[in-house]
């Protein structure tokens, strides 16, 4: 899926608004519930996380993806 956003903007109001839910805890990354992995492997806490300036694509893999 490919949803379009704005740098700054943070990762979870980008997910909800394509539809997609992330589970969350604690809303300050302490507890991981949120966590998802960016397609070089890097793991990021969803909830405290933006879209990054000059990055014209992000691609996230989700726990409930089927292939990650």
């Amino acid at each position: 899926m490919t949803v379009e956003a704005e740098a700054g903007e943070p990762m979870l109001a980008v997910a909800a608004r394509a539809g997609i839910t992330i589970p969350t805890g604690c809303l300050m990354g302490s507890c991981h519930a949120c966590e998802v992995e960016l397609a070089d492997g890097t793991p990021i806490c969803a909830c405290i996380s933006a879209i990054p300036a000059g990055q014209p694509v992000v691609k996230i893999n989700l726990y409930t993806d089927p292939l990650w």
